[in-house]
């Protein structure tokens, strides 16, 4: 009888964890959730087959509880925020400093644009883009568009 009740509450507390490491650190349907529902399926029908039908619905009754309340009161303290990532991206192209070209002036391109890379305008690195044109590097280009931080280039054919 003693054992039929350690094999009931280790199946149901380790299908109960399983279900809650698959919620925190494995996200999606894998292995570990289904295991941990497995675990915790099989833990209360031996209670059902061991210890009969009321303490069969007992077991389950109590099972559905702690699993909802431990549910409930994770997201409501806010316990799961820590493993969040709350970092944000607010960086943009070129936002580090502000170019002080024109449109006509002239570079070069130092990498390839396919349609964007990056082109040399008075000794400094730029990103810009083409209008969908591919060019090779270290071909001479024209500026000949700026909005806010983005340089459209054209390539300057000297003749």
């Amino acid at each position: 009888m003693l054992l039929d009740w350690i094999t009931v509450i280790l199946l149901i507390g380790i299908g109960l964890l399983l279900i809650v490491v698959e919620l925190i650190f494995v996200p999606g349907t894998t292995i570990v959730g289904i295991l941990g529902f497995v675990l915790t399926c099989i833990g209360i029908w031996i209670g059902y087959a061991a210890l009969g039908n009321s303490t069969g619905h007992a077991i389950l009754a109590t099972t559905v509880l702690i699993a909802a309340v431990a549910f409930v009161y994770s997201f409501r303290s806010d316990s799961w925020t820590r493993f969040a990532l709350k970092d944000r991206h607010s960086s943009r192209v070129n936002d580090e400093f502000q170019h002080t070209l024109a449109v006509g002036e002239m570079g070069k391109t130092v990498s390839a644009l396919r349609p964007q890379g990056t082109a040399l305008f008075a000794e400094r690195h730029h990103e810009v883009q083409t209008n969908g044109e591919f060019l090779p590097p270290d071909t001479p280009v024209r500026i000949i568009k700026l909005t806010n931080n983005k340089i459209t280039v054209e390539e300057y054919k000297l003749t």
